[in-house]
């Protein structure tokens, strides 16, 4: 009798394991997962890449790793996931500069979009636009309006030709109507101290950057580039707010994997990594650095990319914009 049994018990395990709606068991990790920072130490990437990292070891129990590959303007450490297993073991933080800027501004031997797998959104950072504390305008629709009055390019500093600020600017001048005459700087500090010494109109920068001198009062913020305004400058208006309501231009930060890599571990590791954005000690971290938290689904994610690179191009081959 209980031989008679076994056939059918079998049959029975094998309906319930393979049944369509029977959830598989998700991917765990058994190794250390190696997450690349395109950075070196300090600064907003490698921020994100590290709290992260650290975040998800402690919640999963997994050893997330973090490494920081600086070298070819962020784009080193992307390269170098592009080529890796897509086995789970190797993640990257991509950005808008190395991930959609970057293939149309200098020759790279793989593509951010096609070569990379994206993972998981984590995190929006605005621009700021800055005048000096004595400038004469107080809101951007009076500087805006005296440019177009005057019919004389506004000087516009920025980190660097290429940058997130610049293609704001572009953008910018266009839908606003008026010339921004570009100001590329090494870094936003020597930019922001040019504005302050008077020797530049307006100023693009990050809100990280910017938070501290605009609550001194040693500069005015006049808008933000996002859809909605700052949570840490609240009294700040979003351009969205000021006649243009479809500019939105941000550095956005996310994880990315390489190429071919399996939908399950893909999933579990964008189910871990936006648990961990929700949490509210990681999200009020991330906001009092001047940036925005985000979850999104991979769909969601892998739709931003592509969207932004073909934005990227467009603006990138109209403007003429060529890296020096």
């Amino acid at each position: 009798m209980k031989n008679a049994l076994m056939p059918a018990l079998l049959a029975g395990a094998m309906l319930v394991n393979f049944a369509p709606g029977v959830a598989a068991q998700e991917w765990q990790p058994t190794k250390p997962i190696r997450m690349v920072i395109p950075s070196t130490p300090g600064g907003g990437t490698d921020f994100i890449g590290r709290t992260l990292s650290v975040r998800l070891s402690e919640v999963t129990g997994w050893r997330v790793v973090p490494e920081n590959r600086p070298g070819a303007a962020g784009t080193l450490g992307l390269a170098e996931a592009a080529r890796a297993q897509p086995d789970g073991y190797e993640l990257v933080i991509g950005q808008t500069a190395n991930v959609a800027l970057a293939p149309w501004l200098m020759k790279l031997t793989f593509d951010p979009v096609k070569d990379l797998t994206p993972i998981a959104f984590a995190v929006e950072a605005p621009m700021v636009l800055l005048v000096n504390a004595s400038s004469p305008y107080k809101t951007w629709g009076e500087l805006a309006a005296a440019a177009k009055a005057s019919g004389k390019p506004v000087s516009f500093a920025t980190s660097g030709t290429g940058s997130v600020a610049h293609v704001a600017g572009v953008m910018l001048q266009n839908t606003a109507g008026i010339k921004l005459q570009h100001v590329p700087y090494k870094g936003s500090s020597p930019a922001i101290a040019d504005l302050m010494g008077g020797h530049v109109d307006l100023a693009g920068t990050s809100v990280a950057s910017a938070i501290s001198l605009v609550q001194s009062g040693k500069v005015r913020a006049l808008a933000v580039t996002s859809q909605k305004r700052s949570q840490v400058l609240p009294n700040v208006p979003a351009l969205a707010e000021l006649g243009y309501p479809n500019f939105h231009q941000v550095e956005w930060y996310g994880v990315f994997a390489p190429p071919n890599m399996p939908p399950a571990i893909a999933e579990r590791l964008n189910k871990e990594i936006n648990k961990v954005l929700q949490e509210p000690e990681v999200r009020n971290s991330i906001v009092v650095q001047g940036q925005e938290p985000r979850t999104e689904t991979r769909a969601a994610f892998g739709a931003l990319v592509r969207n932004d690179s073909t934005k990227a191009k467009e603006i990138v081959s109209q403007a003429g914009i060529k890296l020096e």
